[in-house]
């Protein structure tokens, strides 16, 4: 049977200009096998080749010089391509006019969602509601599927600690365990449960950016990254080893080196780790021009490092085309072995086999799809409830909020009126005319009995070159001619006939992201000056504040009555922003990410490691790890904020005293909502391994639950700890629980928990 179905194979196969087909009952091996007896080195190294599409125009497919590539059989995917007309045209040349028929995959950086936006990872993140993620990444497999796109360079799950770091907007946060399980639900979402079978509203997702790119230096994009191996296997690897297990179809290497190798060269990463010690199935891509930025880290020419490149492991050349130009002489150099080129394509090939191209090159191409299934009302909903969730309240002094529908607000600072802004970076997808300004949401969330007077107050930042930095890709806000004063003036003017002032300030979307590190973290100057006036009127002031980072607040922390954290929500923030602030959505919100008081700080994360001299209080003291001019301790720390209600903790009750490294114990908490209002509280677990062979962090975060409670409700709150939550990678590398004391702190913050204590025999 075996011999007749490679036979019909070799067959269906020898078709010039037809689409490849797949007989009934073929495995993935059979087909790719039989396919790649037929293919030509060139067209092995054309496989292998991922070119950017410059966005193909509708009609100019078979006249572009792309074009001539696919049909010579030189590409094996294509990114950047929107619409499923120009992608069906794209992939009818793959099809019907290359020699073996091979489709094409298609690729798109669908971070945050595709038309329908959802806040941007850190934002999501800041939810700790898994579910939620989930959903907001199957919304957008199924939107990105019914536009023609296969393949998602996402989840970003980089450990970052360095809010100077622009694309900290795009990660996880600084934990691996809340990552790991961000990281698992992105996955799920876009490709569902069966990695080897996609339906045709899931898309294939790319775990990036492996490894360790959110440890730059000096948090400066692109730049060295260097640590033990200890601290990469137990801090910074976890979260792209449960992408691995939950089954991602592709990893994107990064840009930085590890260990003096950059990423897309380095075996012990992309073979050893992922492959060896993983057991990861599918395909590795450079990202944009990886393989030709190794000439300017020094590894020598584009022959060189291409021929690096694939003998590590990596498997897709993303733009550089260092593969499709170089591989072939290093080949019959003897520079490189046939059987890594042979391993790249295979993977390649598997990949697009699990999609079912071969079953259906135009599966993903379906008009009726476009015209239905995206940016519809029940999507759009799923946004506005998924951004409401991702505030984070950090202040509310005198129970400023939540706002009345009643008098007059006025809305101020020149984030208030933009669209363009609402979305956040890397949502390439969107329709930026689309979402409400703030102004607007909070208008329509309001009702007429609410009067809103706007003021743009001040430019983003008051030096006109930096704010064209902070405002590119269509993110235009039109700066102000007019004087600081004048546009101060009519900002004061609007707060001396209003109620309560929202000043809606921060961070332009373009001021975080990709090439987007700053080396001061705060409000940028003519905001945070016309943030001082509005506070200095004597009215209500809350700040809506918009940010793809951690900031540094010291002053608003101390003067503003009240703060909103809202990151970029999405299409949907202004009305989710004004379901908060009116009181309709109560904030649940916690922070991913620790908020320091000083960048002098940087890097502050709360499970760090103690000292041989630790600071024991708050105040300085000699000859202790502190600092003369600031305390340890952060503005914001991981895990934190509040709620229009309150949450009362009690003591921490374990069911028993000794645990042994086959049974387990359950901790409880009694959880009290003492305020008047129904509301969500995380509950958070965190462990600490008091004694080890190598030193331990002051405490890890091994769990955590959203949990409703009705106003006066209680709850106990229960957590099964086993050895799994005690492991950790000791110095050489083996994954251990050592016997010994371990305390259990459960709260609402990482610095608000009550505690017990146990030993593991």
């Amino acid at each position: 049977m075996k011999k007749t179905l490679i036979t019909l194979l070799g067959i269906v196969l020898c078709g010039a200009a037809v689409a490849v087909e797949k007989p009934a009952g073929a495995t993935m091996e059979q087909y790719v096998d039989a396919l790649m007896r037929r293919m030509t080195l060139e067209e092995k190294i054309g496989q292998l080749n991922l070119p950017s599409a410059g966005d193909i125009t509708t009609g100019q497919a078979k006249s572009s010089d792309i074009a001539e590539k696919i049909r010579r059989g030189e590409v094996g995917g294509l990114f950047n391509i929107k619409g499923v007309e120009k992608i069906r045209d794209v992939q009818r040349i793959a099809v019907e006019e290359s020699r073996l028929g091979i489709p094409l995959i298609f690729g798109m950086d669908v971070i945050h969602g595709y038309e329908t936006t959802f806040p941007i990872p850190l934002g999501l993140t800041a939810t700790w509601d898994m579910e939620a993620v989930e959903r907001a990444a199957r919304i957008s497999a199924v939107e990105a599927s019914a536009a023609g796109i296969c393949w998602t360079f996402s989840p970003m799950v980089d450990i970052a600690r360095d809010p100077r770091w622009g694309r900290a907007s795009e990660g996880i946060g600084e934990d691996p365990f809340l990552g790991s399980a961000v990281a698992r639900s992105f996955v799920y979402g876009y490709q569902g449960r069966d990695p080897m079978h996609f339906a045709t509203d899931e898309i294939m997702g790319c775990v990036k950016h492996y490894a360790l790119y959110g440890a730059a230096e000096a948090g400066r994009d692109y730049n060295t990254t260097d640590m033990s191996r200890q601290r990469m296997y137990n801090e910074y690897f976890p979260p792209y080893k449960a992408a691995v297990e939950a089954g991602v179809g592709s990893v994107m290497a990064s840009f930085n080196e590890v260990d003096g190798i950059p990423a897309t060269a380095n075996r012990w990463l992309m073979t050893t780790v992922l492959r060896e010690q993983w057991g990861f199935e599918g395909f590795v891509v450079t990202d944009y021009t990886g393989i030709y930025e190794m000439i300017a880290h020094g590894l020598g020419d584009l022959k060189e490092v291409s021929a690096r490149a694939v003998e590590a492991g990596v498997d897709m050349d993303m733009v550089s085309e260092g593969y499709l130009g170089t591989l072939q002489q290093s080949l019959e150099e003897g520079r490189i072995p046939l059987s890594d080129i042979d391993r790249a394509c295979r993977l390649v090939l598997e990949a697009k086999f699990k999609l079912g191209l071969f079953d259906d090159p135009y599966r993903y191409c379906d008009p009726q799809r476009a015209a239905t299934q995206i940016y519809t009302p029940a999507h759009r909903a799923e946004a506005r409830r998924i951004a409401g969730e991702s505030f984070v309240l950090l202040k509310n002094e005198g129970d400023v909020l939540p706002l009345r529908r009643e008098g007059t607000i006025a809305v101020v600072g020149p984030l208030a009126a933009s669209r363009a802004n609402m979305p956040g970076t890397w949502s390439v997808a969107t329709d930026l005319t689309k979402p409400l300004t703030l102004v607007e949401g909070l208008q329509q969330v309001a009702g007429k009995g609410v009067k809103i007077l706007y003021a743009k107050g001040s430019n983003v930042i008051r030096d006109e070159e930096q704010e064209r930095y902070a405002t590119m890709f269509g993110r235009d806000i039109p700066r102000d001619g007019r004087t600081d004063k004048q546009l101060l003036d009519e900002a004061l003017a609007a707060a001396a006939e209003a109620d309560v002032v929202v000043a809606a300030l921060g961070e332009a979307s373009e001021m975080s992201g990709e090439s987007s590190s700053r080396s001061q973290i705060g409000i940028p100057d003519v905001q945070q000056e016309l943030l001082k006036a509005l506070v200095a009127t004597g009215k209500p002031v809350v700040l809506v504040l918009f940010t793809g980072r951690p900031l540094t607040l010291e002053w608003e922390a101390e003067h503003v009555p009240a703060m909103l954290n809202v990151w970029f929500g999405g299409t949907q923030a202004a009305e989710a922003i004004g379901d908060v602030l009116f009181g309709d959505v109560n904030p649940s919100g916690k922070l991913p990410a620790t908020f320091p008081r000083s960048v002098g700080q940087i890097p502050l994360f709360y499970n760090h490691k103690n000292t041989g001299r630790p600071l024991l209080g708050d105040k300085f003291e000699k000859f202790r790890s502190n600092y003369l001019d600031v305390p340890n301790t952060p503005l914001y720390p991981f895990g934190y904020g509040l709620s229009y209600t309150t949450f009362d903790y009690g003591d921490v009750r374990l069911s028993a005293s000794e645990m042994t490294a086959d049974g387990s114990i359950e901790a409880t908490v009694r959880l009290t909502n003492s305020g008047r209002r129904d509301g969500v509280e995380v509950v958070q677990l965190y462990i600490r391994d008091r004694v080890g062979s190598s030193t331990r962090p002051v405490q890890e975060l091994k769990g955590f639950q959203r949990v409703a409670l009705k106003a006066g409700e209680s709850r106990d709150v229960s957590f099964a700890i086993d050895v799994s939550l005690l492991k950790y990678y000791d110095f050489d590398l083996r994954y251990v629980a050592e016997p010994g004391e371990f305390d259990v702190m459960i709260g609402g913050a990482s610095d608000a928990v009550k505690q017990a204590s146990f030993t593991l025999k």
